[in-house]
């Protein structure tokens, strides 16, 4: 295995993990019995497109270079703040509310596995036009983000007895600032923000 696939596919899986403590901090106490299962349905979404995605990467190859960059940003950024702001808005309902629904709706979880493995399709064209292995980048991004997933739920868990509800409202914050980050270091790279 090159140490260009395991770098990448290991870098690829931090923004799944960053997502999945969030909402492992965030599962309310009468859900921590249902974190196995949230675990598991994270590892394996996140994983299956961290794996997947790469693969598109090197089908679209040289076509996604052209105009991929010009919307990445942005696809990014909405799908984390809809997560984000299902979670700040569940924050402010009334009563216990969970966070855990970003791993019990298949919508707020394909949203979430999608929105935090976008990079690995212009990974993956980048890997293929540069001739470097991407099923080794494939294999590595998604075993690497499973593995993250089930264990940024599991020490999230631990945070949320401390932190409780608020975990949920931080949480939601993180994942719009994580989308807020892609979108403008895109643009300043680009130059559409001069920094």
């Amino acid at each position: 295995m090159s140490w260009e696939s395991t770098l990448s596919g290991c870098s690829l899986a931090m923004d799944a993990f960053a997502a999945s403590l969030c909402i492992g901090a965030s599962l309310p106490g009468r859900a921590r019995g249902r974190a196995p299962g949230a675990m598991w349905r994270l590892g394996l979404a996140c994983g299956a497109f961290q794996f997947f995605m790469p693969l598109l990467g090197q089908l679209l190859g040289e076509l996604s270079t052209r105009w991929f960059p010009a919307v990445d940003h942005w696809l990014a950024f909405g799908l984390l703040a809809f997560v984000g702001g299902n979670m700040v808005r569940g924050y402010f309902r009334d009563g216990e509310t969970e966070i855990s629904g970003a791993v019990d709706s298949l919508l707020l979880l394909l949203s979430l596995a999608l929105a935090t493995s976008i990079d690995a399709l212009v990974v993956g064209a980048s890997f293929a036009l540069a001739g470097l292995p991407v099923v080794e980048l494939a294999v590595t991004a998604g075993a690497a983000t499973a593995l993250a997933c089930a264990a940024g739920v599991w020490l999230g868990r631990f945070a949320g007895v401390r932190l409780g509800r608020r975990m949920e409202l931080l949480g939601g914050l993180l994942l719009i600032a994580i989308g807020l980050e892609v979108l403008v270091s895109h643009l300043m790279d680009h130059g559409a923000l001069v920094g």
